[in-house]
């Protein structure tokens, strides 16, 4: 698996990592054991990154991906902090920053924590110095050791890298979500900034394996915010409406090469991006796990896939999301 340094945490990642919302809740329900089988096939495949959250399952996460750095001391696990509070400037606070650290050391059973990130924090965060000076507090006190932020906007983006010791940004960017292309992502080649690369095959629009009659489960973001009724709407489907973005993705599976399937090219497609240094698909299972990890080995992108892919997006999918994140 390759693995690219990222200059403020100063250390390597694997190009490939692993998103583990899906291990914690709303994505259906997954049983322990299997949870603990897709993260081991992971370490298996050369993953190193994992991505977890203190909200996925209320902790539910955290702790797999806890009891799996004590077991591989090569593991990486980036956290979050944030959402346990309605999403209002006034509630990011050092007491609050700290409470949360508490529980997420406590979830995952190691400190200082590798990288804790903001998780989707509202416009008017990302200006308060104060937010950021808590945040160094916390690293000088070694409880965390790496502090990011993960945001919904290109805005936001560029406004986290302006903070010089903000050492990630997890963004979601796809072959349906360029915009981070633009100026995102060449602004943190320019600042050492690591651009982690989520919800990468759009909530599974990627996977080419679904049409226009596909459910999901109740307790499935898929189906219960397809609207925006519990969290930005950007998080599923990445903001595109889920018709068009079935057609989208028959389209895109035309460009794909025999041997390969449509979620390996869109990570592909991701992995080829300048400035990204991981991106981070969820696995159910290992299956998913090593078919994920797979599209690490294979060649470049050719142009005309690259042109294919963009003709695509500003066909059928630039006129929902451009504008928008």
């Amino acid at each position: 698996m390759e693995q690219r340094r990222i200059e403020r945490l100063a250390r390597e990642v694997s190009v490939i990592g692993l998103g583990t919302w899906q291990l914690g809740a709303d994505w259906g329900t997954i049983d322990p054991d299997d949870a603990r089988a897709t993260l081991e096939a992971a370490v298996g495949e050369g993953i190193t990154f994992f991505d977890t959250a203190d909200v996925y399952g209320d902790g539910r996460s955290e702790r797999f991906c806890g009891a799996l750095r004590r077991e591989h001391s090569n593991v990486f696990v980036a956290t979050k902090m944030g959402r346990r509070v309605e999403q209002r400037p006034e509630n990011y606070t050092r007491e609050a920053f700290l409470a949360w650290n508490r529980r997420s050391i406590e979830n995952l059973g190691f400190e200082p924590l590798d990288l804790v990130q903001l998780h989707c924090p509202p416009d008017g965060v990302y200006e308060d110095n104060a937010v950021f000076d808590a945040l160094d507090e916390m690293v000088s006190r070694g409880l965390i050791a790496n502090y990011g932020v993960s945001v919904e906007t290109c805005a936001q983006a560029l406004s986290a890298i302006s903070r010089r010791h903000v050492s990630t940004v997890q963004i979601i960017l796809n072959c349906f979500r360029r915009k981070p292309l633009e100026q995102v992502l060449p602004a943190a080649r320019e600042n050492g900034v690591g651009i982690i690369a989520r919800v990468p095959l759009a909530s599974g629009l990627l996977s080419g394996r679904y049409d226009e009659n596909t459910t999901f489960a109740p307790d499935d973001h898929r189906t219960f915010n397809r609207q925006g009724e519990a969290f930005d709407v950007g998080e599923t489907f990445a903001g595109v409406p889920f018709e068009v973005g079935v057609r989208a993705a028959r389209e895109l599976a035309e460009l794909v090469d025999p041997g390969v399937t449509l979620a390996q090219f869109a990570l592909r497609w991701l992995i080829d991006q300048p400035g990204v240094s991981t991106v981070i698909p969820g696995a159910r299972n290992p299956e998913q796990v090593r078919a994920n990890a797979a599209a690490a080995g294979l060649p470049p992108l050719r142009e005309d896939q690259l042109a294919g892919a963009r003709e695509v997006y500003d066909r059928l999918i630039r006129e929902y999301v451009h504008h928008r994140w």
